[in-house]
């Protein structure tokens, strides 16, 4: 495998540090050849102080490796958490997550929710669209329609699914369940 296997990495998800582009490839010498002139041609500056950060990190968990105080350790912890308590408001407001077992990003399927919508207008969109525009304006909460990762002849097939996004402060979960839970109150 290893002759045929390139491993990408990225500071922004690994040190979950959004916006980051600082990235590394493993792999065979011939594959790492190749990444090379692909890399000369697609990137022409990086910045010297995230690189440091990026190294520094790993530096850093290196030597905590396997210790409690090991971000690699924490992260995980705190995503398990996170991913849990957003799973049991969806459930409680009457959607029905489906559990990521890695990242940070959770779907939830709204087949079983009835919304009257009250916009004409957007009749044509898909349904996790008008989904979505519907609990932003009315409810105060913001996700991503799922179709929208899809192409257009493929976007019906999904349009019952919306992304939400759990690596979130815990004030911003806490208003998240408010939202939902007043919303499954009024159902």
């Amino acid at each position: 495998m290893w002759e045929r296997t390139v491993t990408i990495g990225s500071a922004g998800k690994t040190f979950s540090a959004t916006g980051w582009k600082v990235g590394w490839v493993i792999g065979s010498k011939q594959n790492i050849q190749h990444m090379k002139v692909i890399h000369q041609n697609c990137v022409y500056h990086c910045p010297t102080a995230a690189q440091e950060a990026v190294a520094r990190g790993f530096e850093r968990e290196y030597e905590l490796f396997g210790a409690p105080e090991s971000y690699f350790q924490q992260l995980p912890a705190m995503l398990h958490q996170k991913r849990e308590r957003l799973a049991s408001c969806l459930g409680s407001a009457g959607l029905q997550p489906v559990m990521p077992e890695g990242g940070y990003f959770m779907i939830a399927d709204i087949s079983s929710v009835t919304v009257d919508f009250n916009d004409q207008s957007s009749e044509d969109e898909p349904n996790d669209f008008r989904f979505v525009k519907w609990l932003t304006k009315e409810k105060g909460l913001a996700t991503i329609p799922v179709s929208a990762f899809y192409s257009p002849e493929h976007r019906r097939e999904f349009d019952n699914y919306i992304r939400f996004c759990f690596i979130k402060e815990d004030a911003t979960l806490n208003a998240a369940q408010d939202i939902l839970r007043k919303w499954s109150e009024t159902k």
